[in-house]
This record gives structure tokens, C-alpha cells and sequence, in this order.
């Protein structure tokens, strides 16, 4: 009660200072603090690292003692025969993810909203969200087990099923590389991010759905013009940072699932070049450009699609 009544104190007084209004929710802003330090110590000083990307980095020279090259890096990154491959398999990657794995959440939140049997909607979410909790590690141990030639779950359908004469190896062929990871990763994400909606849809006025209802609206007219548009604005928001994450097409789902190297003229992405670049090759200084242009393309990204949100009426700032 204490907090509540020093929070409508603040926004009674919202033409005092800002500092006058931090000092009454003091012990609000602490709670901050930690967070803040998080972000400060994991987030913020590695930028520091960003200037081997100029430099011919020398593991014992360090920082101070390493020759300054300029842009080198970032032409030698340009010029490699393997930029254009990189640059495919991160942005068609990154779009199969968005075309196929942004509404998925959206369509099972709004099936289960229309769920009426409660344990069989509390079922439902807890099977769905529960992949969410695995690691790649597993996930990648239990699809590899599934597509398996070897007594694998879906070569036995198939040939049960007279479609194939001989077990498929699918994680050895190219063509069906990208369909198993935005399959994987669809099904092992849709659950968790489902319930952001379920919980933006809760918070819906159920007398919209009355005044609908008494109108004839259909339950499929009431999703079209009630349900959609009231959870506009989180829809808006989860897509300004899918666009911004557009170059993050992944990299433990692809280092764990592609692990037959013929897969890797499809499955090579940024973040997997610069893992192989910079920790295998030691390229320490070729992989930080590598990395640093992907993530001035992404932070430009995420700019320019918040700034086409805010017209919309919805922006992250």
C-alpha cells in the first residue's frame, strides 16, 4: 500500500523535478540497480572490444600494442568468397523464421483463447511452452534421433507408408536443411511466446465480446474485430524486434543440427562464420568486423522499423 501511495503521489506531482521524484521512489529505483549493473558489466564494457575490428589484434599484445589497420578487416570480410553464401543463408534463414515463426504464437494463443474446457486449454499450454525449457543441446539430440536412418521415428512412418523404399538421411542433404530448423525452432519456441498474447488478450474487456455477441458477430468476426486489434500494439512491438533481430538468423539450433559439413554452403550464417573465423581460425580481429557489421545492419534495422511503427501508433521509443 506504501508503494502504491508514493507512486499516485509521483504522478500528482508530475511537474516536480525529476530529482525530487526519483528521491520519493528511492527504494522503487533500487530495485533497478542490479539490473542495471547486469547490463553495464555484460553488455556495455565488451563494446570495448569492438576495436580489434581496426586492428591487427595480437592475443599477447593486446589492445594497446596491436598495429591500427583501419577498415582492412571490413574489405577483407566484403571480398571473401564466402560474404555472398554467409550473407544468403542469414537472410533467408532469418525470414523463413519471421514468415513462419512470428504468427505461430499468434494463432495458438487465439485457439487457446477460444479453448473452453480449462484442463484441456491448461494441458495444451503446458505441452506446448514446455520445449521452450530444453536446451539445444537436447532438442538437437532428439530431432537428429527422429530423422535418424537408424530406427529413426520418421523414416519408419514413411516407409510404413510406402512413400520411401530406403531410410532418408535428412540432416545429410542440403534441400532439407532449412524446412527441419524453422520446423525445430517453431516447435520448440511457439508455446513460450504464445503466452505474451494469451496474456495481452486476458487483459481484453469481456464485454466487447458481449456487445459482439448480442450484434451476431461470429466467434471468427469477434478475433477479426476485437481480438486483433486490441493486442495491436504487442503484436507491433514483438515485430519492430524480430526485424531488428533479421542477421540473427541463430547459431547453437545451426552449430548443433548442421553438423555434416556438407551442409554448410546452407547452414553457414554470420554468427557461425564468426564462431569459425574467430575461434577455430583465431581471426580474432577478421571475425570482430564480421560481427560488428552485422550488428550496426541490425541496430539500423530496428531503427528504421520502429520508426515505421510509431506511425502505426505503436514504438519501443
Amino acid at each position: 500500500m506504501q508503494i502504491e501511495r508514493r507512486v499516485l503521489q509521483t504522478q500528482k506531482g508530475s511537474s516536480d523535478s525529476w530529482w525530487s521524484r526519483w528521491i520519493r521512489q528511492w527504494d522503487l529505483q533500487l530495485m533497478v540497480v542490479p539490473a542495471l549493473i547486469f547490463i553495464l558489466i555484460f553488455s556495455y564494457l565488451p563494446m570495448y572490444g569492438v576495436l580489434m575490428a581496426f586492428q591487427d589484434y595480437q592475443l599477447f599484445g593486446g589492445f594497446f600494442n596491436s598495429p591500427w589497420v583501419g577498415l582492412k578487416h571490413f574489405e577483407a570480410f566484403f571480398d571473401s568468397p564466402d560474404f555472398w553464401t554467409v550473407m544468403r543463408n542469414t537472410i533467408v534463414i532469418s525470414l523463413l523464421k519471421l514468415l513462419f515463426g512470428f504468427p505461430a504464437p499468434i494463432l495458438l494463443a487465439l485457439m487457446l483463447n477460444e479453448v473452453r474446457q480449462m484442463m484441456f486449454k491448461r494441458i495444451i499450454q503446458t505441452v506446448s511452452y514446455l520445449p521452450h525449457f530444453l536446451s539445444w543441446v537436447i532438442v538437437g539430440g532428439f530431432v537428429g534421433s527422429m530423422l535418424s536412418t537408424d530406427n529413426g521415428s520418421v523414416n519408419m512412418l514413411l516407409m510404413s507408408l510406402n512413400l520411401t523404399t530406403e531410410p532418408i538421411s535428412f540432416l545429410s542433404v542440403p534441400e532439407y536443411f532449412w524446412g527441419i530448423l524453422v520446423a525445430t525452432g517453431v516447435w520448440k519456441e511457439i508455446g513460450f511466446a504464445a503466452i505474451v498474447y494469451l496474456a495481452a488478450i486476458a487483459g481484453i474487456d469481456p464485454h466487447l465480446y458481449e456487445a459482439a455477441s448480442i450484434d451476431g458477430a461470429s466467434r471468427f468476426k469477434q478475433i477479426q474485430l476485437i481480438t486483433l486489434p486490441c493486442i495491436r500494439p504487442v503484436i507491433i512491438i514483438f515485430m519492430i524486434l524480430a526485424v531488428g533481430n533479421i542477421l540473427n538468423a541463430g547459431f547453437e539450433d545451426i552449430l548443433i543440427l548442421a553438423t555434416n559439413p556438407i551442409l554448410r554452403d546452407v547452414s553457414d550464417v554470420i554468427d557461425t562464420y564468426v564462431y569459425r573465423m574467430g575461434i577455430l581460425n583465431s581471426r580474432f580481429s577478421y571475425a570482430a568486423a564480421a560481427g560488428l557489421f552485422k550488428a550496426v545492419i541490425s541496430v539500423s534495422l530496428l531503427a528504421i522499423a520502429n520508426k515505421a511503427a510509431r506511425k502505426m501508433g505503436s514504438s519501443l521509443w
